[in-house]
């Protein structure tokens, strides 16, 4: 059994600088469970990362909310697509052994880092304070898309255990042309309902049994480390701390791959 002080420290800062970078948290938290629970099934491992970045994007998205950043209108249709993908993946994740997830985990990881890194280094990507004198509206011509992509990203998002904010982040930014800062706050709505269904999935198989202490630990940590990273998403210019946890990110997914 894992410390709960330790449970509760890696809830705050999974809730801290997955809500700063948009992304959910889950691409942390997966790693690190791999390295805690190294005999668990990757079931209940994705279980309980989804359950707790469910806690995360709940709290994420009040933050958000309050400073009017999220496009609930085109939000709330990608998170009702993306229920069916969350489902399936859910369920796909069942067939999967330790073996076989570990290093497609860590392969999938390694090109996140790479891309994370790339992504760094772009001159048009910022954290500066978005300028709240207008409100964003997708144009409805890419709302098909838009929902098409989510499917998607609800699919990835149950199988892998990573909360789905890494991969639809950029695709709502550089697909459809949301602002950065209005992005990571409706990919943040849109998790609320996409790990939602996915651990609901997970409770029904049985996955998240025994694992009342782990979610009593995490989810006050992720809950209180949302509020922080909603914050300092306002002042903190994140691209050094998405390089290290690239960086951090790539040496576990090629530790996983060797």
């Amino acid at each position: 059994m894992i410390a709960p002080e330790l449970l509760i420290l890696i809830g705050l800062l999974v809730g801290t600088l997955g809500t700063l970078v948009g992304a959910g948290g889950g691409f942390i938290m997966i790693p690190v469970f791999l390295f805690l629970y190294p005999d668990i099934e990757p079931e209940k491992l994705t279980a309980l990362s989804l359950i707790v970045i469910f806690f995360n994007a709940l709290s994420g998205s009040f933050a958000y909310g309050r400073k009017k950043r999220i496009d609930y209108r085109s939000g709330l249709l990608f998170a009702i697509a993306s229920v069916p993908g969350a489902l399936l993946g859910a369920t796909v994740i069942q067939g999967f052994d330790r073996h076989r997830f570990d290093p497609f985990f860590g392969f999938v990881i390694v090109l996140l880092a790479t891309y994370l890194i790339v992504r760094s280094f772009r001159k048009n990507e910022s954290n500066s304070a978005f300028d709240l004198s207008h409100r964003f509206q997708l144009p409805r011509e890419k709302l098909p898309l838009g929902i098409l992509l989510s499917m998607g990203v609800g699919f990835i998002s149950s199988l892998l255990g990573i909360g789905g904010g890494i991969v639809h982040v950029p695709l709502l930014v550089q697909v459809l042309g949301y602002p950065v800062h209005i992005a990571t706050a409706t990919s943040h709505y849109v998790m609320i309902f996409m790990t939602g269904a996915g651990s609901i999935t997970h409770l029904i198989n049985g996955d998240l049994a025994g694992r009342e202490t782990e979610i009593l630990c995490l989810a006050p940590g992720v809950i209180v480390g949302a509020q922080v990273g909603a914050k300092l998403s306002e002042r903190v210019n994140g691209k050094w701390i998405i390089r290290i946890l690239a960086l951090a990110l790539g040496i576990v997914g090629l530790r996983l791959l060797s």
